[in-house]
């Protein structure tokens, strides 16, 4: 039956969908959110509660039902309508295996929608509670629950959503952050000549040699929340393929290598319970970190048109920023050179 909507949600891909590549959502009214859930079934009986989303547009109401629901509108051009439905049939899969993953309603036969050009899916409302960094016994519960998360994710493959590249993504970062006016012209050279060092290791680091499978792919606290004592994982968006290290990396917040090692420890011994796991690929940790650091500055000097980015991080714009930034990507590098995690032995 799974399958069966799937295949009904695909025929999105046939609508004549001429988007209005309206970068800064500012054409995405209240009215015209309300009237794409009515096209669909759903009626609003409530105001439309913003939550802290930038990449898309993300809105909870109560409805007629007296239920909370969240409307997801996709940033325009960012993923195609096959990406998306993986993202889809990744979640519904996930929950159809009872694990706690927040999926899209099934409404008219398919998950995502489309209205005067703007995509859109709806969600139940979850609430819940912030996962406490550095906490031993979450990490393990963590650890189970992203055990079996990978276990499901391993049945099958992305065809339409990215893999992970290294040397291809940084490229691409670096040169959003060097056709950025935002970076003050006396930090130029210092900026680039750190960032082009560790540019320069991570093109090195070839993620092919490890085993590749589906991904949440931005497993970090935020999100996930505990409710009822349930972990629950949220926001699939940059679900795609990579080694399964992605998605455990992020959940480190120890200030030393002997916290971090005890922290990946409590989280490996809850995770392979469920799921193996190849310990090469704890090399790779500080690469991707290093990778995040870099890709996470590009993905704002990208978005900066919008105005929603501008108000949320206004000291993007700030010298004071970018000299923060030299210091960590210097701190970062002298990372690099440093050896791996060394976990116990039955790992």
């Amino acid at each position: 039956m799974l399958m069966a909507a799937f295949k009904v949600a695909m025929s999105v891909d046939s609508y004549m969908i001429d988007a209005e590549q309206d970068f800064s959502f500012q054409n995405l009214t209240p009215e015209r959110i309300v009237d794409a859930l009515a096209a669909v079934g759903v009626d609003p009986q409530s105001g439309l509660l913003a939550l802290n989303s930038y990449e898309n547009r993300v809105y909870q109401f109560t409805a007629d039902d007296q239920r909370r629901y969240v409307a997801k509108f996709y940033r325009p051009a960012r993923w195609s309508d096959a990406a998306i439905l993986e993202e889809h049939q990744f979640t519904l899969e996930l929950a159809q295996e009872e694990i706690p993953a927040v999926a899209p309603l099934l409404l008219h036969g398919t998950t995502l929608h489309c209205y005067q050009g703007y995509r859109f899916a709806v969600f139940p409302s979850v609430g819940g509670r912030a996962v406490e960094p550095g906490d031993l016994d979450q990490l393990e519960r963590i650890g189970r629950q992203l055990g079996r998360l990978h276990a499901v994710a391993k049945q099958g493959q992305f065809q339409h959503r990215p893999s992970m590249n290294l040397p291809v993504d940084l490229e691409a970062a670096l040169a959003a952050l060097r056709s950025s006016p935002l970076l003050p012209a006396g930090l130029h050279d210092a900026f680039f000549t750190i960032a082009e060092l560790i540019t320069t290791q991570l093109q090195q680091v070839d993620l092919s040699v490890f085993a590749q499978q589906r991904l949440h792919g931005d497993s970090h606290l935020g999100n996930m929340l505990l409710r009822d004592e349930q972990l629950m994982f949220v926001d699939f968006d940059d679900a795609r393929t990579g080694p399964a290290i992605q998605d455990l990396w992020m959940m480190l917040a120890g200030e030393d290598r002997a916290e971090c090692t005890l922290q990946l420890d409590v989280l490996l011994e809850g995770y392979q319970e469920f799921c193996d796991f190849d310990l090469r690929e704890v090399q790779l940790i500080e690469p991707l970190r290093s990778f995040r650091i870099i890709y996470y500055m590009a993905w704002l000097a990208r978005r900066w048109n919008d105005s929603a980015f501008q108000r949320a991080f206004p000291w993007f714009a700030e010298q004071r920023y970018w000299e923060q930034q030299v210091l960590t990507l210097k701190e970062q590098y002298a990372a690099l050179q440093e050896p791996p995690l060394q976990l116990q032995p039955q790992y």
